[in-house]
């Protein structure tokens, strides 16, 4: 993945939604490649199933570690060796460190971090909305390289 600040220097929250949505592209053009050949999925959970299954193990060649509900329309789905985050590294003496007093609490490594978890959460937003499952996405780093995707269907 290849992100050139200086288009996006001043405007990172648009270069989010714009690495987002290259990546709910790919997620919607690698659904219709990996369910060609399947039956269409009966419920939400079933084809969360197969995103933490079959989909995950297509793209990051492992399955998600661990899937969580509240049978309510959200999911968890944890991967603890995220193999995007597995090389990543953060400065302990910039952990206090805030690049935008409007931002407390997070620091400009978090911030340069969470850029990496944009494109994976358009992936799952995209293969979702091929499924047929309106939905938000969002991703949470607790520690490195363990990621948390929050999936919340749209009813």
């Amino acid at each position: 993945m290849v992100f050139d600040g200086r288009f996006y220097a001043n405007k990172p929250e648009l270069a989010a939604r714009r690495i987002e949505a290259i990546g709910y592209q790919v997620g919607h053009q690698l659904s219709e490649r990996y369910t060609m050949e399947r039956p269409r999925f009966s419920d939400h959970l079933e084809a969360i199933k197969f995103i933490c299954k079959d989909f995950w193990s297509e793209v990051f060649k492992k399955q998600i570690d661990n899937l969580k509900t509240n049978h309510r329309g959200t999911f968890v789905l944890q991967d603890n060796k995220f193999r995007w985050l597995s090389r990543v590294s953060i400065d302990p003496s910039s952990e206090n460190e805030t690049e935008d007093p409007s931002t407390p609490g997070e620091s400009k490594a978090a911030q340069a971090v969470s850029m990496y978890l944009y494109f994976p959460c358009g992936i799952i937003r995209g293969v979702l909305s091929n499924l047929g499952i309106p939905c938000a996405v969002s991703a949470d780093i607790s520690s490195l390289p363990t990621c948390s995707f929050v999936i919340r269907v749209k009813a």
